[in-house]
């Protein structure tokens, strides 16, 4: 085939790709196009220069359709470029690029893309514990199965049981719940539970605090070591003092560790190396 001939061939494919802009619009992509590419210039013939043509043809087919359709999707949400996965029997915390937090449950996994700052997007199998970083230029989106969640607020949690029924709860802020083919969106608030099984949607509320009602400090340092993973030393003389308060359940650790100090007028100290907090 010669170069006139493929010019034609090509021009052809490139006229019939389905894009709803003007013919007179085609024409100038066209010739922009055709003058980048195929410039003149003094070289010799070489069979490759064809195959090199071919694979610019692929690419911008498909390229084409990619750049005209601004819609999302959840299909491809994410390009498998980092997979962190928690294959023990405790809570695994992770850092993000864009400074947000996960609390990856155990055998569960998260999976994100290099661009993670700018394009938000992180999918999940298990269960995860966000506390997102706002950025009201890039929003955070969590894919778990055919749920999308969209965040707006700041902190939740998604979980994806073994019977594939998913289920998100906020704790703070706002997010929007979508589902893949169906057009209504959910807006959940603080203390609201998303489920999402058998191809229906519900909304339930659910419990974002645990009480201590006159408990003894001991059962404080108990929870803590528990929830969070940190062994907590007390004085002696306080374990036995009791205490009422109502706690987040996905509360700062240090908030919690502050406020116990302020009311026992204690000091404290947390090692992170060996997870242990101590009160004097």
């Amino acid at each position: 085939m010669d170069q006139e001939k493929f010019d034609e061939e090509f021009k052809k494919l490139w006229e019939e790709s389905p894009l709803s802009h003007s013919d007179n619009e085609k024409e100038a992509s066209w010739e922009q196009f055709h003058a980048k590419t195929f410039a003149q210039k003094k070289r010799r013939s070489r069979p490759w220069h064809y195959y090199s043509a071919a694979a610019v043809l692929l690419f911008v087919l498909i390229g084409t359709g990619i750049y005209f359709n601004t819609e999302s999707s959840n299909e491809n949400a994410v390009v498998t470029e980092n997979v962190i996965e928690n294959l023990t029997s405790k809570i695994k915390h992770v850092v993000l690029p864009d400074s947000s937090k996960v609390e990856l449950g155990p055998n569960s996994k998260i999976i994100y893309g290099n661009n993670f700052a700018l394009n938000r997007k992180i999918e999940i199998d298990g269960e995860a514990y966000f506390k997102v970083k706002k950025d009201k230029q890039h929003p955070f989106q969590v894919f778990c199965d055919e749920t999308t969640t969209t965040v707006l607020g700041t902190s939740f949690t998604v979980k994806e049981s073994e019977n594939e029924e998913i289920t998100v709860e906020l704790f703070e802020g706002s997010v929007q719940m979508n589902i893949k083919g169906q057009n209504q969106k959910w807006i959940l608030k603080p203390g609201d539970k998303f489920t999402y099984a058998n191809q229906m949607a519900s909304i339930t509320e659910f419990s974002r605090f645990i009480d201590f009602d006159n408990e003894k400090l001991s059962v404080i340092s108990n929870y803590i070591e528990k929830n969070y993973g940190y062994k907590v030393n007390i004085p002696e003389e306080n374990l036995g003092q009791k205490i009422t308060i109502r706690i987040n359940k996905k509360e700062d650790l240090k908030t919690i560790v502050q406020l116990i100090s302020e009311m026992y007028n204690l000091k404290f100290e947390i090692n992170e190396d060996l997870k242990q907090i101590t009160f004097q």
